[in-house]
């Protein structure tokens, strides 16, 4: 009983220590020369967008949709790739 207490408090040592990673891992995606960073969990760091781009609104909404689409995969991606060797700890089926 004190060794499965024991491994969840490893692992959530480890998901910590992930947690804290993603939140300094920045991802950037572009689109038109729309620049969109997140960081790992998912949150806005900063957007970047040319000056030509404001002149058309219809172009901008598009552009700036594809670009954070990209972003947020980029991080989802990102974070799945840290996740597993937490997962892979946890000895679950199929993991």
């Amino acid at each position: 009983m004190f060794d499965k207490a024991k491994d969840m408090y490893q692992l959530q040592k480890k998901a910590k220590a992930v947690k804290k990673e993603l939140k300094n891992t920045h991802i950037e995606a572009e689109e038109d020369g729309i620049v969109v960073t997140v960081n790992g969990e998912q949150e806005v760091v900063s957007v970047n967008i040319p000056e030509e781009l404001l002149q058309n609104p219809k172009k901008l909404n598009d552009s700036l949709v594809k670009c954070f689409n990209k972003a947020i995969k980029k991080s989802q991606q990102v974070a799945a790739e840290l996740m597993k060797d937490v997962m892979g700890d946890m000895n679950l089926p199929g993991m």
